[in-house]
């Protein structure tokens, strides 16, 4: 749904609980999309995993599709229908070389109201961490790393720079984006309970104030197998890093509106960007990225 004249265009980010049903998932997906379209949202940002969450790998690995699949083909006439824009983070995708790897990628799908795929970036940064006693998770061994960060795509919303969950943090794919000519980084994620709760707020605040970003970050939450469970916290930031919108508990959404000229006022005011030494400690850049004042 495209904005109405003299209005800032209106975001919706998705929070949900998604299980290894994938005809549940969607249909939760599906609800968010068309209450956030009713609503005037131009975009809607759906979490990792929103097409489903394994319990195990063997079934993480056997409920992949390709990006052909009948599963991105509904979602492709989710936007149709909606007339809206979808970041649909976190896809497990079966790509080309899935017959002789054997092995998926983490994939940040960007549709755009005709359902056509705009972008598609491939999580770089895989999580593979062992808090000793509370979690462990070893994406690498199931998973390929994507190769390239993708350039940020212009939406009625501003420029969208791809990324997904453990991407956060590295702040350096934050800044290439920004360099790129990214106002808006989105982080649709999926964090365990206890790096949610001690990590998920300030990271996320910290990409928008290095940056002078919108940072948004759709979430899953809430127990989505007998063994995980996911912190949730959905939320907005502003440039200035405040937090302006955030989910409650539960599936659900937040709404913000995002406001460029109040984005390219901070910068001007602040302008780091130009403030950055090269000299002393070089530059963050992504291959192929051209640099955007």
């Amino acid at each position: 749904m495209a904005g109405l004249p003299g209005l800032k265009p209106l975001v919706a980010v998705g929070q949900v609980t998604s299980t290894p049903d994938k005809e549940l998932n969607f249909a939760a997906c599906a609800g968010l999309v068309r209450e956030a379209a009713h609503r005037g949202a131009c975009l809607v940002f759906l979490p990792e995993g929103f097409d489903y969450i394994g319990s195990d790998t063997a079934q993480t690995l056997s409920l992949a599709e390709g990006l052909d699949g009948d599963l991105m083909g509904r979602y492709a006439e989710l936007a149709r229908d909606c007339g809206v824009w979808l970041s649909l983070g976190g896809f497990h995708e079966r790509g080309r070389d899935w017959p002789t790897t054997q092995r998926i990628y983490n994939c940040h799908v960007l549709l755009d109201p005709a359902g056509r795929l705009v972008a598609a970036y491939r999580k770089t940064h895989l999580c593979d961490v062992e808090l000793e006693g509370r979690v462990t998770m070893k994406e690498s061994s199931f998973t390929n790393p994507g190769t390239e960060i993708v350039a940020p795509v212009s939406t009625p919303a501003g420029k969208l720079g791809l990324a997904i969950c453990y991407d956060l943090r590295f702040p350096e794919i934050s800044l290439a984006l920004r360099r790129a000519g990214a106002e808006i980084l989105t982080y649709p994620s999926a964090f365990t309970v206890p790096t949610g709760s001690a990590h998920w707020e300030v990271l996320l605040r910290a990409r928008a104030i290095e940056s002078q970003c919108y940072v948004v970050a759709a979430a899953q939450t809430g127990k989505n197998h007998e063994r995980r469970t996911s912190y949730g916290h959905a939320l907005v930031v502003d440039p200035w890093g405040a937090v302006v919108a955030q989910c409650r508990e539960g599936p659900g959404l937040c709404y913000a509106e995002i406001d460029l000229d109040y984005l390219h006022r901070i910068r001007r005011e602040i302008p780091v960007h130009g403030h950055r030494r090269p000299d002393l400690y070089g530059t963050v850049a992504a291959a192929g990225l051209a640099q955007v004042p």
